[in-house]
């Protein structure tokens, strides 16, 4: 078990984080066709409180994946060729992410490009996730202000890792982002991960 954190604000995290992952929350991270308003999923993964990848799937977007998206997570169109479109791949993740709570790394980002590529296949959305940004509790959890943005600082997610000394790599594929997501939640919580 690592060290229970040393400040008030510190512990009052650590009691949030320890009573969500009591509801059991699943820990989910995408991998996509880039950032804009066009961008799609290509890959998914899914990983239960105790860290079992319960899910892990290539998606074929709609359009080729662009090159400089492969540049960042190494996933190709050739990859990519026999996986389910995000519609077919959702009708099986649908009743799992809306029965648990969920885990994200930049929730906001993820949960708008699942919305965006069902709009691409002209799906209705109408999802609301019970969903916590471990993002914004790792900001929260150290503290420190950035001038530029007017607010607490943002991390990205291997800085997080890098941190709590997680071995885990961040290899900007889901698996692992998703893996390290969990470990830095248990992390802030002073819990084993």
């Amino acid at each position: 078990m690592t060290s229970i954190p040393d400040s008030p604000i510190r512990q009052q995290i650590a009691r949030f984080i320890r009573q969500k992952i009591n509801e059991g929350p699943l820990y989910l991270d995408t991998e996509t066709t880039g950032l804009d308003r066009e961008a799609e999923i290509v890959e998914i993964a899914i990983v239960d409180t105790h860290g079992q990848i319960l899910q892990q799937s290539f998606v074929k977007p709609s359009r080729p994946i662009p090159a400089d998206a492969t540049a960042i997570n190494g996933i190709t169109n050739e990859m990519v060729q026999g996986a389910p479109s995000w519609p077919v791949l959702w009708q099986s993740l649908r009743g799992l992410l809306n029965s648990h709570p969920l885990g994200l790394y930049n929730a906001d980002y993820d949960l708008r490009l699942m919305q965006q590529s069902m709009t691409i296949y002209r799906l209705p959305w109408r999802e609301t996730f019970n969903a916590v940004d471990v993002m914004k509790v790792y900001s929260d959890f150290r503290g420190e202000w950035d001038p530029y943005r007017r607010g607490k600082k943002i991390f990205k997610l291997e800085e997080a890792g890098k941190f709590f000394n997680i071995p885990l790599p961040n290899a900007h594929r889901a698996a692992a982002d998703t893996l390290l997501t969990r470990a830095v939640f248990h992390c802030m919580a002073g819990l084993e991960y």
